[in-house]
């Protein structure tokens, strides 16, 4: 039977009913939202045949645990878990390009580095499964439905992990303040997995040393460092980007 999970807010709920439906056992709405975000939902989940149930803003808070859930909350079975990277990469028609988080423990950090690696075209994200956060509801929701796309895969020995990616031929790029390389320069091409370390202490030393570069965000301002998943953004951005015009480019040339 598939574990059950708990999403709420409008984008997490709203991307998993278009996404699955079939995967939505109950959806609750709060009874007093009549404004056309909530008829909207009523409508996509009529034409998919899900059975929405009006609740008073109590009884959210009391299923969610707090108020933050915009009026929304399903139930619905966890999506097909991926439990390894060589499934994601074996299935790819262009380089790799995953996320690696050594550490990030909070939840609001790793839903946002979910949204940028929706946006841009990350194939997974890799975490260790002890002293950092998974998928939960408050990681749900702050993705905005990109927990739904994005496989998160927790591996026991990250360090391990690390290098069986490298045997893959996917060069490890350390993100650090201090790196050598800027990213403003540096070759983006080829498989690649950012690797960004936890909220304040950055790269563990082993982590660190099994990187293949360490690329640095080149900062103007007052500011010496950036949040994990801000940085995480800029990197996976400059990285599609890259790709983008490289693309672009070699498109134009055989035209």
């Amino acid at each position: 039977m598939s574990q059950s999970r708990l999403l709420f807010g409008f984008h997490a709920v709203t991307s998993r009913l278009r996404q699955d439906p079939s995967s939505i056992s109950q959806l609750f709405l709060r009874q007093d939202r009549s404004d056309a975000r909530a008829q909207a939902l009523l409508e996509q989940a009529k034409a998919a045949g899900v059975k929405v149930e009006p609740v008073d803003s109590a009884k959210l808070d009391e299923l969610v645990g707090h108020h933050r859930h915009q009026g929304i909350a399903a139930m619905a079975s966890a999506p097909k878990a991926i439990v390894a990277f060589e499934d994601v990469l074996d299935t790819l028609n262009e380089p790799a390009f995953l996320l690696i988080l050594d550490g990030v423990t909070d939840p609001h950090n790793l839903g946002a580095c979910l949204r940028s690696a929706d946006a841009f075209g990350v194939h997974a994200i890799i975490v260790p499964k002890d002293r950092a956060v998974g998928v939960n509801a408050t990681v749900a929701k702050v993705a905005s439905g990109a927990a739904d796309t994005v496989p998160v895969i927790a591996v026991t020995n990250l360090a391990r992990t690390l290098r069986a990616l490298k045997e893959r031929d996917v060069w490890l790029m350390g993100a650090d303040a201090d790196a050598p390389e800027s990213l403003f320069t540096a070759d983006l091409s080829g498989p690649i997995a950012w690797v960004l370390g936890a909220e304040g202490s950055g790269l563990r030393r082993l982590t660190r040393e099994l990187c293949d570069r360490i690329v640095g965000i080149p900062l103007s301002g007052m500011v010496a460092s950036l949040n994990v998943s801000v940085a995480a953004g800029v990197c996976l951005f400059a990285t599609r980007q890259q790709r983008t015009r490289a693309s672009l480019a070699q498109s134009g040339a055989s035209g």
